[in-house]
């Protein structure tokens, strides 16, 4: 038999392709939609989406590299079965819950119009750049709207998409600039780059959980069939499933069978974020986020984050999103794709 090389036996062991080659990733902008579809292969991974008639632009809907869907599609897309809790969670979106004391977090069609004036908006601006390639890049423009219309922040953000047969990643770079006076983030665990999953990777619970804002809402989320609920949160510091919440990683998987396949997600932090290693706001019911501007409202006894800008001042967040099917991502892939990431941008 021939001996197999270190460096072989090592890719073996993470689970990587040797033979993973890029696919093209084709922007396709339907401005009448207001989207611009991302597809690969020709098969569509993503939609990015900024209807005028909802609070927020997203990505939505978000499929796995065999084709499932992972996030859930209430209230976009109801599916049956699954929960229909917190409207304002729609496939992956980025914003927070405290900014200038205006929630953007919790924004939706729920909110009744004599409240509104405590929420804020995102209206996009303009579609920049939609460049295809083996990493598509989509540059926008968007404003940070209290509900008058008046603009607190500008921010361009950059969506790089790649992909090859088994996976498919997301790099999110936001440059959030003060344009109108000074803006301060305030400490709050509603936040920052997030997922809301399908049902399938949701964690197995017979419970009814009350989860309250930080206005003191209350939010039930009803214990429901666990069939085909499959999820396992592991993250960097070692922890699983609901410990996971409220800890501090450079990344969090999220695993689960649907379709008969094993899909991971994951959520990359960045050394050059604020708040670094930032909190892990992830919760069992199927809610997948990272927050570098929440710290006390996690753990009471940390030091708050406020991050306050001037006029013209800029504060920069990347964080990246990776989704695998069919094979294991193990601890030590993830810390690869990290230091990878870490190197970028």
């Amino acid at each position: 038999m021939k001996k197999i090389s270190a460096v072989l036996l090592t890719v073996l062991f993470m689970g990587v392709s040797i033979n993973a080659q890029p696919l093209k990733v084709t922007l396709i902008k339907a401005d009448e939609k207001q989207k611009v579809d991302v597809m690969v292969d020709g098969k569509l991974f993503t939609s990015y989406q900024y209807p005028s008639n909802m609070e927020k632009p997203y990505l939505f809907p978000v499929y796995a590299p065999n084709g499932s869907v992972i996030t859930r599609g209430f209230p976009i897309e109801p599916r049956k079965g699954e929960r229909v809790d917190h409207p304002h969670h729609i496939g992956i979106w980025f914003n927070h819950g405290n900014v200038n004391g205006l929630d953007f977090w919790n924004n939706s069609s729920a909110i009744p119009a004599a409240r509104k004036d405590s929420y804020g908006h995102i209206v996009v601006k303009q579609i920049v750049k939609a460049k295809s390639g083996k990493k598509a890049s989509l540059d926008v423009i968007s404003n940070w709207d209290d509900n008058k219309g008046n603009t607190l922040l500008v921010e361009n953000t950059k969506y790089i998409f790649s992909a090859d047969k088994t996976s498919r990643t997301i790099d999110h770079i936001s440059i959030l600039t003060a344009v109108n006076g000074t803006v301060t983030f305030s400490d709050n665990k509603e936040g920052m780059f997030a997922i809301r999953v399908d049902r399938a990777f949701e964690m197995p619970s017979n419970e009814s959980l009350i989860f309250t804002d930080d206005k003191g809402n209350p939010t039930t989320v009803r214990a429901t069939d666990n069939t085909g609920v499959t999820g396992m949160y592991v993250s960097s510091s070692g922890l699983k499933g609901d410990k996971v919440w409220s800890s501090r990683n450079d990344w969090v998987l999220l695993s689960g069978t649907k379709d008969n396949v094993l899909t991971t997600m994951a959520v990359f932090d960045h050394p050059n974020n604020i708040g670094y290693p930032a909190h892990s706001h992830a919760r069992g019911y199927g809610l997948f986020s990272t927050n570098n501007l929440g710290a006390k409202s996690y753990i009471p006894t940390e030091e708050q984050i406020v991050v306050t800008l001037q006029k013209g001042e800029s504060i920069t967040l990347r964080h990246r999103f990776y989704v695998t099917s069919g094979a294991e991502l193990t601890p030590e892939k993830a810390n690869q794709i990290f230091q990878e990431f870490s190197k970028l941008y």
